[in-house]
């Protein structure tokens, strides 16, 4: 597998039972980006969504949100009669500012397409006491094809150490990150949907940031105290191809065999000071991969990143974050030389992500992004025209800017929607700044960076 990302969706599928609850349903973990809003969430709880999520519509946690994914989706308001059962459903418009050379889809023409991207069905929230999950299973719209998408169950206990509340949890997801409660992991990054029919943010990503997500199983262990250290660690292994199979996610994108030494962790400190909060962090993912189950060698990645996010929530009225991360990749990349898929044993990759947001009244959103992708130039491994995406020079380098404006006409407290229902309505425009190497002609037939300029209509529901 090159380090290339295809795109995001997201997912869901069955439990298992109960004390082994947990690990019978690591083999029912298994692309995207996020923990959606749920409604069943919120009338688990009794709380409304903007309590839980910044602009009343997810990803992004506030500190409620925040405690309430690391208690195990448990909270509740106490009444009976709460079925744990969501979905969602999102359509959209793609136009590009230059026609693509080919259909992005075979359900697509190369430019100017409707497409109803996904329908999701979840089982979010309270299980018993100490356990919960979320899962989504999604047909995704464009592929045409339904599959497990994202997994977290999780079990919580809360109690008091040395006199400061303490978490400890166990949780058990699909991808690297997908657990995290905060707002800087690439899973839950902005944007935090995408169209399927675009350019991304370029052809190269780091293995944290969607190489593993769906083909793994994971356990991690973790713990919050004095409601400001946050810590995790924890090992993923590679489901086999038959596994993948039954799970909708077919064998031809099969990662390969991973490393029994993967490990995951994260370290990080938040503060919730009522009306804004913020965290700084570290992360890493230490794994190798054996691309060719039948052949010995193996490309290792060593991810570490940093992160930082802050809040000001000032009365609901008006609420404002800023989140941004970096990540560095090491690559030692055998497997890949063997195969003549590289020209280098040695290389790096990395990501810089920046965004800043405002919600009004939890009704209308504006956010702004930043992004930067920056790597060791190979020939071979970003080779132009390589069945993934057109490399210049060999280079994974691609940046720029994302817009979007949004309308989540149900978000407020005693909107029409809530507890039941919520929509959003956005427009999004990415600009290129550089792709895949270069600002012009990246693909030697005369297409440049602007010319993959995308406008993404959506219209985003769950209920």
């Amino acid at each position: 597998m090159k380090p290339l990302i295809s795109g995001r969706r997201f997912p869901l599928s069955a439990l298992r039972a109960a004390g082994t609850t947990l690990l019978a349903a690591l083999g029912l973990l298994a692309a995207a980006p996020a923990a959606h809003a749920v409604p069943s969430f919120a009338r688990q709880t009794g709380a409304d969504c903007a309590a839980c999520h910044v602009g009343a519509f997810g990803p992004q946690l506030t500190p409620y949100g925040i405690k309430f994914k690391l208690g195990g989706y448990t909270e509740t308001d106490g009444k009976d009669g709460k079925v744990p059962l969501s979905a969602m459903l999102v359509g959209s418009y793609t136009q590009t500012k230059k026609n693509q050379a080919d259909r992005p889809a075979d359900t697509a023409s190369v430019n100017k397409n409707l497409a109803f991207d996904e329908a999701s069905l979840f089982l979010a929230g309270r299980l018993s006491e100490k356990i919960g999950a979320f899962i989504q299973a999604t047909y995704d719209g464009v592929g045409r094809s339904t599959a497990l998408d994202q997994v977290d169950i999780r079990a919580a206990h809360t109690f008091d150490l040395a006199g400061k509340e303490t978490i400890v949890g166990l949780s058990l997801n699909n991808n690297p990150g997908v657990q995290d409660p905060f707002n800087t992991m690439p899973v839950w990054g902005f944007p935090y949907t995408a169209s399927a029919l675009a350019f991304g943010m370029g052809g190269a990503g780091t293995m944290i940031n969607g190489g593993l997500e769906q083909r793994v199983t994971g356990l991690s262990a973790y713990t919050f105290w004095n409601n400001l250290l946050y810590a995790e660690v924890g090992t993923y292994r590679s489901l086999s191809p038959t596994m993948q199979s039954k799970f909708g996610l077919g064998r031809a994108d099969d990662i390969g065999r991973l490393g029994g030494g993967t490990v995951y962790w994260r370290l990080a400190a938040f503060q919730d000071l009522k009306k804004q909060a913020f965290n700084v962090g570290v992360f890493g993912l230490n794994t190798s991969l054996q691309p060719d189950r039948s052949a010995p060698e193996r490309n290792k990645f060593n991810d570490l990143g940093v992160d930082a996010s802050y809040q000001f929530l000032g009365t609901r009225k008006h609420v404002a974050t800023v989140n941004t991360s970096f990540i560095r990749e090491r690559q030692t990349r055998d497997a890949w030389l063997a195969a003549g898929d590289a020209d280098n044993r040695k290389g790096h990759l990395n990501e810089f992500k920046l965004n800043g947001s405002y919600h009004y009244d939890q009704t209308w959103g504006a956010t702004v992004g930043r992004f930067l992708t920056s790597g060791t130039a190979d020939g071979s491994l970003y080779a132009s025209g390589n069945g993934d995406a057109s490399f210049a020079k060999g280079s994974p380098n691609s940046s720029g800017y994302i817009l979007q404006a949004d309308w989540t006409p149900w978000g407020k407290e005693a909107s029409w929607g809530a507890p039941w229902a919520n929509l959003r309505l956005g427009a999004q425009y990415t600009m290129f700044t550089k792709f895949n190497g270069a600002k012009t002609n990246y693909d030697g037939n005369g297409r440049d960076a602007k010319d993959n300029n995308t406008l993404f209509l959506f219209g985003w529901v769950s209920f």
